[in-house]
């Protein structure tokens, strides 16, 4: 049955379910063609974008990627970022960290935030610790993310020292379930987020399960005061984009 048939069979399906019911074995055909029909148009569609391009301000031609190629040129990117963040020196690690540390702690943002949202570094990440240490000593409200392994969400609880910080998800230190972060009105709140991979467009690239760009959909205020932070070797030339990523406010690398 080739595919103008399958649409008139779904339309005849139809109209008899609407004078005067469909047999079990009609409506399980009606699921299939219908499950067939809309496979059919999307493997039309992603042919259609392989042949798309755009054309840029600058004039330079550009193919359309399909989600497959969005994806594993998304990984290809994180491969190579992360393996140059590893082959940093420690002394190269130190300077980083303390020149984020002054950049955040002189930042206007941080200077006006009443409550601060900040991941706790793991691994080869560029440490936030003394960060987070001055924010408690400052009195601002600190919150830092947990993972819920079984929904696979994420959810920041605020902390009064780090000492109540335990491992948690891969390993990485987090919070008791708590007080959970919720906006307040009119609160001046900042974020500091981690990241694999940035362009010079504030385009960012996470580990690759979302737990980021998931939150700030649900926290929109926060989307206001965002800064993703890593090492200079992290930025990338382009990093694809998806209709759900966010994109930080600001972007500040050391």
């Amino acid at each position: 049955m080739n595919l103008e048939e399958k649409i008139s069979r779904i339309n005849e399906l139809y109209h008899k379910s609407q004078r005067e019911g469909l047999t079990e074995a009609e409506k399980q055909e009606q699921q299939a063609l219908r499950r067939e029909y809309v496979e059919n148009v999307r493997a039309n569609l992603r042919g259609q974008l392989e042949h798309i391009s755009v054309q840029r301000q600058d004039g330079t031609v550009e193919k359309l990627l399909s989600r497959e190629e969005i994806r594993d040129r998304k990984s290809r990117i994180r491969r190579e970022a992360l393996s140059r963040r590893e082959a940093l020196t420690d002394q190269e690690r130190e300077r980083g960290r303390v020149l984020l540390t002054e950049r955040i702690l002189g930042h206007q943002w941080f200077y006006m935030a009443q409550s601060l949202l900040c991941f706790v570094s793991t691994g080869t990440e560029i440490d936030t610790g003394e960060i987070l240490r001055e924010a408690l000593r400052l009195g601002k409200r600190v919150y830092v993310p947990r993972v819920a392994r079984q929904e696979g969400t994420m959810e920041f609880y605020r902390i009064l020292s780090l000492d109540e910080l335990s491992p948690g998800y891969g390993g990485i230190l987090e919070p008791p379930a708590g007080e959970a972060y919720a906006h307040r009105e009119g609160e001046r709140a900042l974020m500091l987020m981690p990241g694999a991979a940035f362009d010079p467009k504030k385009g960012r690239l996470g580990y690759g399960k979302g737990f980021y760009d998931r939150y700030l959909a649900q926290h929109r205020p926060l989307a206001e005061r965002t800064i993703a932070v890593g090492f200079r070797c992290q930025m990338t030339e382009e990093i694809p984009q998806e209709r759900t990523d966010i994109r930080p406010c600001q972007v500040i690398l050391v």
